[in-house]
């Protein structure tokens, strides 16, 4: 097989770095991809924007291209997989419609109340004015979210009712048409990233992300400073549960308005503190960095599982493989984010990194003449394998601690929650 992996991120690495694992893949092309994807055995960079649907499709045509993998939500969201199918080129992932449950919070609000699903109570508003007089009626905390895609940026926990106020004039002011204000929920995140073809639901091993960028959960939210699997809050009873009364629901749901949704189905979950789930939002594609935490247990060829979802036949791979142990990601991040941050900055030491029996994924990385370069906010994921958590993290900070740049950044607390599990 030629496989295609649309992104240039630390999951998109991830993705491609497991696709080439499997016999059954001769070459994986990154579009446009990174510094590690371009030295990555078997992968091959090429140079296009993931909102280039034309593009993107001339390439698989002449590259002959056996499956597509679409990492991130907005070439999803701009309606790729539809543009792709048309030139009946297998591809994994939802279609533009199927996407809108990322792209637009409210149209997602929509569908978990047609599917019954336990979520948040929350308003959708159009107008500043109207949103702030609600969260004085409510008072606070509570949540702000963009109504579209933010990247991963577009959810303020508002701790009172005048930064709920100022998050409103701000993500307007963004240009933002729409927000949607929710009830604050207490408890315990965790990620369930579950694959399907409109049929089946094969949900992964449960993670957790961290998303503030300050050590135990303070500061801006990022992308994901680090994420950890299996998360041990979701057990395999509370995993049946959410599979039962959240994700095969919202697929029923989905079906009934006609969407036929092949590819990743993300619920972001908060656990209550007696064992609740409540959805939060869905996500129509991998989580990052919770692909890089996760991919490295998975022992069922991951090409496997996604023609399955393409060509409706999960049912058939069940049960899913994994390997024992825990793993954990720590994201290396370029000082100043999730602010301004300065790129084109050298990389060291990555080889002593992985010498650690670590694997180091790129995401804000490129090659130039000079070498690799720093080239996002979020620069590296390094990832960890144990049969232990402490195993892991042990291993993933001595790896982190070898690479260099100049204004490094990581959290070094990635996961201590779980360390509660083991005593």
């Amino acid at each position: 097989m030629k496989v295609l992996v649309v992104g240039n991120g630390g999951r998109e690495h991830a993705l491609a770095w497991k696709l080439l694992q499997s016999a059954n893949v001769e070459q994986c092309f990154c579009l446009p991809g990174n510094g590690g994807t371009a030295t990555l055995k078997g992968c091959q960079n090429i140079d296009i924007a993931v909102s280039d649907r034309d593009g993107i499709t001339r390439t698989a045509l002449d590259y002959k291209i056996d499956l597509v993998v679409v990492g991130p939500e907005l070439p999803l969201s701009l309606g790729l997989v539809d543009r792709l199918l048309e030139n009946n080129i297998k591809v994994f992932g939802p279609t533009q419609e199927g996407a809108q449950i990322e792209a637009s919070k409210s149209w997602a609000k929509a569908l978990m109340e047609e599917a019954g699903v336990p979520t948040a109570k929350s308003q959708t508003f159009t107008e500043a004015e109207a949103a702030k007089s609600y969260v004085a009626s409510q008072g606070a905390p509570i949540v702000v979210k963009a109504d579209g895609l933010a990247a991963g940026k577009g959810v303020i926990v508002a701790m009172s009712v005048e930064e709920a106020q100022a998050a409103i004039d701000t993500l307007f002011q963004e240009g933002f048409s729409k927000l949607i204000v929710e009830e604050y929920l207490v408890g315990e995140e965790v990620s369930v990233l579950a694959l399907t073809d409109g049929l089946t639901i094969a949900s992964l091993l449960p993670a957790q992300d961290h998303k503030r960028i300050g050590e135990g959960d303070t500061g801006s939210n990022t992308g994901g400073m680090g994420a950890y699997a299996p998360a041990p809050i979701a057990t395999p009873e509370l995993m049946q549960r959410i599979e039962r009364e959240i994700l095969k629901p919202t697929l029923e749901a989905l079906r009934k308005r006609g969407i036929d949704y092949r590819g990743v189905l993300y619920a972001g979950l908060m656990i209550s503190t007696d064992g609740e789930p409540k959805i939060l939002e869905y996500n129509c594609r991998f989580g990052d960095p919770e692909t890089q935490a996760i991919l490295p247990l998975l022992e069922t060829p991951l090409d496997e599982l996604l023609m399955a979802c393409v060509e409706q036949r999960l049912a058939q791979i069940f049960p899913l493989r994994w390997k024992s142990g825990s793993s954990i990601c720590v994201v290396a991040a370029s000082a100043g984010y999730p602010g301004t941050y300065k790129k084109g900055i050298a990389i060291a030491h990555i080889d002593k990194a992985e010498a650690t029996g670590a694997t180091v994924f790129h995401a804000g990385t490129k090659l130039n003449e000079t070498g690799l370069v720093t080239d996002g906010g979020r620069v590296l994921g390094i990832v960890a394998v144990g049969e232990t958590f402490k195993q892991a993290s042990d291993l993933v900070y001595q790896a982190v601690d070898l690479v260099e740049f100049d204004g490094k950044y990581c959290r070094r607390d990635i996961g201590r929650k779980i360390m509660n599990y083991e005593l």
